[in-house]
Parts: structure tokens; sequence; C-alpha cells
């Protein structure tokens, strides 16, 4: 058996070994190629500007040089573990390995050092040993209030010991150990230190960033923390049960038996709404939610993340899924946390022993405990629900009704809405259709009953989903009982056969009577899916004299004309943006369409589109269509050559052409006659 060579191994496992870096320690490399053309071990730094934050750059930070939306600047400063040395570029030398006790004065974290030896911690972290210490810096300490600091440099100093030792874990962990999601037992009482590491090479302890990190020592390894971090007993409920601006969430939570998910071991996020945010809801709206048991559930699982996201860790938007199924944007702006955009985080990272609690000042309504009426307002179809309103059907929109709403987008109102009378009343209950319906499992063919006892044709197409002549113009939206569907315009259910709407308008009285007189009034009664594109009293007239009486004393030829005009498939305009091509009854093809916003036949416009029938579409068109075969030749003295002979000459003259570039004009001829 032939083994690999030597160097194929050796890259197969420099590659597994890069694969296996922690994303801390890929944002670090990032930044160290940032940083080479400084000298060896330089990293590259964004700033943000006006504050003291700095953070290693990713690819995608790098080129857009901002954190939370606010600029950046980049500088350039020793990696974690190097130093400069005078005269030389870069920074050249290793930090001297010493104890953590004089690794804390080197690494910016005096204030640890000098607390350290008040708190007769010294001895310990300067003795034999092998430790993790997560060390505030300098500037944690001083962002402290004096009353904190106060409480934990008093009483005989052993507060500050405590608080120390709880920093402290009573074994070497690098980054690379610190894995998403595990808890660290502290040096204080075996107390957890809640440890995320996130996809963005952000590190949190208890939710303090990570900001210089695997700092070695003698007798262990030093990371540099953004915060103080404080002991953690509390679990998400039982912060919702002593936090006096959650009375209404904590009533909620035991209306819903959410209560053992909020006490069981877990990393979740709880964006928990104060008292505030349920007094900003509407008392109706609000009563409904808190009535109904499912509703209550969404919600409550709407504001519940499936992991922990401590606000350190978002420094750009992302997406983030619920327990209830749905997603969040989870951002930032500068200091402030977003949701969907808006700043409406009060409180971020109450720390809980199964998670983190942000609070927030607005809640947030997930469209499973929504009415369609409220759908419909939040929505680009808002005109819609003033039209049902105005029609009298806006209980099918907010009760407890299964239905499904086909409402037009705003722009198909842009001239104003129509006046309401009976007829467009029951054209509205035919926007309606019994049963809550997903896009996702509709089919093509697939027939629904609306309100107003009429049946609509599903249609599926290549670019788009159809019913009857309107189409979905964005992604269906489920409400509580109802699911909202935007369409593209207003919906024309279908009033009889082809043959009956042809004879209920006067315009196609010469058609009528052409489909008549060729024997195929039968064929367009009959059921079937039929694209007829309908050449109107208009077209008909415009035939020199003789040729219409020709055609229409021939009635083989007349059925065959009329037949070109006519399609075994339904196709409405929605389905069409480029060319689509169709059989025509009569064997040639049909090529329709889009320019201008406006449908063509074989490069003629039509009138009118979407005229539905029971068994098909019409297009009103203003000339009659002509076969390829039954178009006059250019010169009735000369037969054209046969199809096969063309083939043959041009295949010849392509191979001569290319050879020969005279011959080349003779070669475009005879192509432009094969066209032709």
């Amino acid at each position: 058996m032939a083994h690999p060579p030597l160097p194929l191994l050796l890259l197969l496992a420099l590659g597994l070994a890069a694969a296996a870096k922690s994303p801390y320690q890929q944002v670090l490399q990032h930044s160290r190629l940032r940083g080479r053309q400084h000298g060896p071990n330089v990293c590259a730094v964004q700033k943000l500007i006006g504050t003291n934050r700095k953070y290693f750059t990713n690819c995608k930070q790098w080129y857009q040089r901002k954190i939370c939306g606010k600029s950046t600047v980049i500088s350039y400063e020793c990696c974690p573990g190097y130093e400069k040395v005078p005269g030389e570029k870069g920074c050249p030398a290793a930090l001297p390995l010493s104890n953590i006790y004089e690794t804390l004065g080197v690494v910016g974290s005096a204030t640890t050092q000098l607390y350290s030896d008040r708190s007769n911690l010294r001895p310990e972290i300067e003795g034999p040993g092998s430790f993790t210490i997560f060390a505030p810096s300098n500037e944690a300490w001083a962002s402290l209030s004096a009353e904190t600091l106060d409480s934990l440099v008093s009483n005989v100093n052993i507060e500050l010991l405590n608080a120390l030792r709880y920093h402290m874990v009573n074994k070497r962990v690098l980054t690379d150990d610190l894995k998403h999601g595990i808890t660290l037992n502290s040096m204080y009482q075996d107390l957890p230190i809640q440890i995320h590491h996130y996809p963005n090479g952000i590190v949190t302890v208890n939710c303090a960033r990570l900001l210089k990190a695997d700092h070695h020592a003698t007798n262990g390894v030093v990371h540099v923390i953004d915060k103080v971090i404080a002991t953690t007993t509390n679990s998400i409920q039982q912060i919702i049960e002593t936090e006096e601006s959650l009375e209404t969430l904590r009533a909620a939570v035991a209306a819903s038996d959410l209560n053992s998910l909020l006490e069981s071991e877990g990393q979740y996020t709880l964006l928990a709404p104060t008292n505030e945010a349920f007094e900003k809801i509407p008392q109706e709206t609000l009563n409904r939610i808190l009535g109904d048991p499912e509703a209550l559930r969404d919600l409550l699982n709407h504001h519940i993340l499936k992991s922990a996201m401590c606000a350190e860790a978002i420094i750009a938007g992302l997406t983030m899924e619920t327990l209830e199924g749905t997603t969040l944007d989870v951002g930032c702006s500068g200091e402030e946390l977003t949701l969907n955009g808006k700043p409406i985080i009060a409180n971020k990272d109450v720390l809980a022993t199964n998670g983190v609690v942000h609070f927030v000042n607005e809640l947030l309504i997930p469209d499973s405990a929504k009415t369609l009426f409220e759908l419909a307002q939040e929505s680009e179809v808002s005109k819609s629900t003033d039209l049902f309103r105005q029609a009298g059907l806006s209980s099918h929109l907010t009760g407890s009704e299964r239905v499904t709403l086909l409402a037009p987008v705003n722009d198909v109102f842009k001239d104003g809405l129509p006046i309401v009378d009976s007829n467009m009343k029951n054209l509205l209950l035919n926007h309606i259709v019994r049963d809550q319906l997903s896009s996702k499992h509709l089919y093509h063919g697939q027939k629904l009953q609306t309100l107003g006892d009429k049946e609509l044709r599903v249609f599926v197409y290549r670019n788009n989903l159809c019913i009857e002549n309107a189409c979905i113009a964005a992604h269906d939206k489920r409400g509580r009982f109802g699911t909202l569907f935007s369409m593209d315009k207003m919906l024309t259910p279908p009033s009889g056969s082809v043959m009956d709407v042809l004879k209920a308008d006067h315009r196609f009285s010469t058609l009528v009577a052409a489909i008549q007189s060729a024997g195929l009034t039968e064929n367009l009664n009959r059921p079937g899916t039929f694209t007829v594109f309908a050449p109107t009293n208009e077209a008909f007239r415009a035939m020199p004299q003789g040729e219409l009486n020709k055609l229409m004393g021939n009635a083989k030829e007349l059925a065959n004309i009329l037949k070109f005009h006519v399609a075994d498939e339904i196709l409405v305009s929605g389905a069409v943006n480029a060319l689509v091509r169709l059989k025509s009854m009569q064997g040639d093809k049909l090529e329709v369409s889009m320019k201008n916003n406006i449908i063509h036949i074989n490069k003629e416009p039509v009138a009118e589109s979407d005229i539905m029938a029971t068994n098909g579409v019409i297009y009103a068109v203003n000339s009659v269509l002509q076969p390829q075969a039954s178009k006059p030749q250019e010169r009735g003295d000369e037969p054209a050559d046969p199809a096969l002979e063309i083939f043959k000459q041009a295949s010849a003259l392509s191979k001569v052409s290319q050879r020969n570039p005279r011959l080349a004009p003779v070669y475009s001829r005879l192509l432009a006659r094969m066209k032709n």
C-alpha cells in the first residue's frame, strides 16, 4: 500500500491545526497579518473613536472600519505576550516570564496587583501553583462606584479577597480551553464562572470581555477583562421573581407555565419586558393575548433566545433564533443594544446561573400572536385593511376564524381606494380564503374556496406563485388564526367559461362569430386550461376586406388561424418576466414577453391582460396573429428553398467562411434566410 508523501502529510497536519483554532485565535491571527508590515508580533487594533475600547480586527471589520456602527481608527501595538526593544522594529521580544503577581503589573492590571497586595492574595499568586486569573483592567476598577469599591476594601479586606478569588481558577486555562457555554469553578467557594466564546472571536467571562488573553506566567496564566465580575446565584426565574419592574412578566410567565424552563439548567437570553413595556400595548390587545394561552406562550418564547448573548459580544448586527422559532435582529449602535433596529434595551447583562437577562422597554409581539388586522396594518397592505373595514368585514380579520387574507399591496391603490358598494364587498369576500394556509404548501392546480363562495385556482410558475390573476408579492405572515398573503393586484375571480366571457364582452363579437363558424365553440366551453389571445373587433377590421372575407369563408383555414390564438395551458401575466414560449393548439409556438410592463404576443402588444375564465385566461389583442406557414412569401415567383437544403448550405458555408473571410457575408445572408 502506497503512503502519502511526507510534505503532503505535513500540509494536512498544518491545515487541521489551523482549522482547530478557536475564534479568538483566528481573529488574533488576522490582526497579526494586518500588523506584520510594522514588524514582528505587531497586531492591528481597531479603536472606537472617542473611547478607550479596542478590538482585535476580523476581516469584515477591517474593511468596514466600524464597531457597532461607529467609526474606528486602526492602531498598531504589540500582540499579547510581546514587547518592544529600543532601536528595533516591531515587538521582537517575548515578555519576561515571571509569577502572576509580577505579570499583572506588566499587562495593564496594576490595580488588580495593588488589591492583591492589600487583600493578602499576593503570597498565593507569587508562590508555586497553576492558576488562571481573569484580571480586571485598571479602567474596570475605576468604573466601579465609590460605594461598591468601599464595600470591597473595607471589612478587614475579606470582601476584596473573596472578590479576587472569584476571578481565579485553580488550573491553567488558555483561550483555546475557553469553550462556549462552559462553566469554571472559581477559587471562591467553587462558585461557577460562565464562559462564552462567540464565533466573532469575542470571549466573555460572566459577560465581561476578554481584552488581553493568554499572558503566561511561571505559576499560571493572566487574562485581562473589562469589568469586575460578581458572583451569580439566581436563575432567570428567580431574577423575574425578585425584580419589581418585572411584575407583569412574572404573572405572564406563571400563566404560561414557563417557570420550570426558566429555572432549568441551560444557557438562555431573556429579553425581559418591563411593566412599562406591557403598559405601552393597547389594553384590548394585551387582554386578548393574556387571555389566550397559546398566543401568550408564543409571545414569551419570542423573548427568549436559544443561547446566552452578552452585550459585549455584539459588535455588529446578527440574527438570532428565539424559542418561538422566529428570529430577531440583534445589533448595536454605539453603547446601545438594538432589537430589530430599535434601541429598546433599558438594562443589559443581568447575569443568571442559566443565562443572561436584558430588560426591554417595548413588548416584542410575534406574528403568531397577532390578528390578521394587526399583521396587515404593519405591512405594505395597510390600505387594504381600510377597504375591508369600510366594507364591514373587519370581524373576519380580528376574530378566531381560520382564514387566509389575499391583500393587495398599497401600490395597487396609489390612485385612491375604490368606492365600496355591494359588488366591491362581494369582491373583497373573494379575497378571504377559508382555512389558514401557507404558501409553502400551495401546489399547481389547487382549488381554494373563498368566503364569497368562489373557487380560486393556484398557479405555480418558475418565477412566481399566483392565485388567479394576482401573484404573491412578499413572504406570507402567519398570525394567530389567519395568514396574510400580500398580492400584487386585485384578484379577479373567474365568471364563466372562455366562451361565456367572450360572448359577454362586445369587443369580441366578431371573434365569437368566427369561433362558431369554425366549429370551435364546444372546445372553448369544455373544462380545460386555455390561454386565449383574443383578437378584438378592431383587429378584424384592420385586415384587408378581401382577405377577411376569404378567411371567414374557409372554415378549415379559419379554424387553423383561431387555434393559433389558443394555448392549452394557463399563463397569467405575473408569470412573464422574460420570453415564454407556448405551444398553440394549431401546433406552432407562441412567444409571450414583457416589455415596458406590457405583455407582448409574437411582438404585438396586448390591449388587456388576465381576463379570467373558469377554464382559462384571456388576453385582448388588437391584431390577428398569423402562423409562420400562413405568412405570404416576399416574392411569389420564387419558391422557398427546402429547409433541409438551407440547413446543408448553412452548415457547409459556416466551415468555409471560417477559413475564407470573403464568404462571411454570404453566410450571413443565408442565416437571415433561415431566420425568415
